[in-house]
């Protein structure tokens, strides 16, 4: 499961020269705390219009824009400062910010180079250590037209419905059984075995189950659409 780490740069760590920008990106950090993403994009924006050269600015703009799944937008405010970004002592961080905004956009080459560089500078990080082997696996699956993770729930999906499909025929020639015995003991006794027939009650009965199946399956694909959608929160300040 690849997890997400959004971390807001704290400008104590900057030199003076370059805190011009200060109030604004301090007010975007409270309510980005408070998950007022929106309005912590605002205030990180401004901090961007004082200076546009604002590392904590850009950086903790892009942490905003993907709290609100503006995964583009979060990838061009990371890049924009990956001269600088790259060369501080919390480098790691930035570049397993930026191996998320690649995976979000199933760009696995570029994941798998974010990962591998924050992995380079802490070594320690298990939580980059398990979304660089999840985008590894998805490059290799995308590399060897294994596909993407829908094309593995389309299958998982077809094969359940096999499943589905077998079980419903298996199920249909058990109740035929009972059926089939009494047509041949009728025709032994010299009788005209008399057709099967399905009364209106019956036929709503199974044409509501086979809704009812249908939508199962379809609750079942978007749950794994949401579960592969899943990942843990974790944030911790520069």
């Amino acid at each position: 499961m690849k997890k997400i780490l959004c971390i807001l740069l704290i400008l104590g760590a900057l030199p003076l020269s370059a805190q011009v920008d200060r109030k604004e990106v301090r007010a975007g950090n409270r309510k980005f705390r408070k998950a007022d993403y929106k309005n912590a994009e605002i205030d990180y924006r401004r901090a961007v219009v004082k200076d546009s050269l604002s590392v904590p600015g850009e950086y903790n703009l892009a942490s905003a824009l993907y709290r609100q799944q503006d995964f583009e937008g979060a990838g061009k405010a990371l890049e924009s400062v990956k001269g600088v970004a790259s060369l501080h002592e919390n480098a790691a961080d930035y570049f397993y910010n930026l191996g998320d905004v690649a995976l979000q956009k199933k760009d696995y080459a570029a994941a798998v180079d974010a990962f591998r560089e924050s992995l380079l500078r802490n070594p320690s990080d298990m939580d980059a250590k398990e979304n660089y082997t999840y985008a590894k696996k998805m490059l290799q699956n995308q590399q060897g037209g294994g596909g993407s993770d829908q094309n593995q729930q389309d299958r998982n999906q077809d094969q359940q419905d096999n499943q589905d499909q077998q079980q419903n025929q298996d199920q249909q020639q058990q109740q035929n059984q009972p059926d089939q015995q009494d047509q041949r003991d009728k025709q032994d006794q010299g009788q005209q075995p008399q057709p099967q027939q399905i009364s209106p009650q019956q036929a709503q009965q199974m044409l509501q189950a086979v809704q009812a199946k249908e939508k199962e399956t379809q609750d079942k694909v978007n749950k794994q659409k949401a579960e592969a959608l899943k990942s843990r929160q974790k944030e911790k300040n520069w």
